[in-house]
């Protein structure tokens, strides 16, 4: 059966200089009206989180979530996704210093009034904020990664480093740990405390 993630496969070999014929035949099976570009999986899990926890199925809505291997990658996909290719409206998320790669793709595309929802530093940075540092040592602890984080902290780089500062280079120090603390914080917080940027892309969609 055709699902979201053919297509989010198909875009990706697209945009790596592949032939468009797949992602556009998928787009229209899958009904697809809405790209959230995201600079990589751990937002995606964190976005398709949220979306579970909301009782949303965002592939039947015909919204795909498209990680794009880096915000460099940016104009590309909005070319792609956007007026001069599918047609699709484009939204998704971005870090504060990254915006003008974001607008600027936008406007490129011709999608300018379509808009991107902004992180302060990232959304790793925003989750930690939102939960706090002190639960979110007790979920590196449950996560059985209480140890991991004891050798890291112990190293001189991370001496002066605020705890905050400390936990989101760590999410980063391991392949796969960052996707699944994407999933893991975005569970754990409470309806009220979802970040700003986090809540008001899946309200938008």
């Amino acid at each position: 059966m055709t699902d979201m993630g053919a297509f989010r496969d198909a875009v990706t070999t697209w945009a790596a200089g592949g032939p468009s014929d797949a992602a556009r035949e998928l787009a229209s099976q899958l009904a697809v009206r809405t790209a959230v570009l995201l600079e990589g999986p751990s937002d995606a899990a964190a976005v398709d989180a949220l979306a579970a926890s909301r009782g949303r199925n965002l592939a039947a809505e015909g919204v795909s979530v498209l990680p794009m291997g880096g915000a460099m990658n940016v104009g590309r996909f909005t070319h792609l996704l956007g007026p001069p290719g599918l047609g699709l409206r484009l939204t998704g998320l971005c870090d504060e210093a990254e915006r003008r790669y974001y607008a600027r793709g936008l406007e490129r595309a011709s999608a300018a009034q379509q808009g991107f929802f902004v992180c302060a530093a990232d959304l790793e940075d925003e989750l930690i904020r939102a939960l706090g540092v002190t639960r979110v040592e007790e979920l590196v602890r449950a996560e059985g990664d209480q140890r991991a984080l004891q050798t890291f902290l112990r190293q001189p780089a991370q001496q002066g480093r605020s705890s905050q500062q400390q936990l989101r280079r760590f999410l980063g120090t391991k392949k796969g740990r960052k996707i699944r603390y994407g999933r893991v914080l975005v569970e754990a917080l409470d309806p009220d405390r979802i970040p700003a940027p986090l809540d008001g892309l899946l309200i938008s969609l």
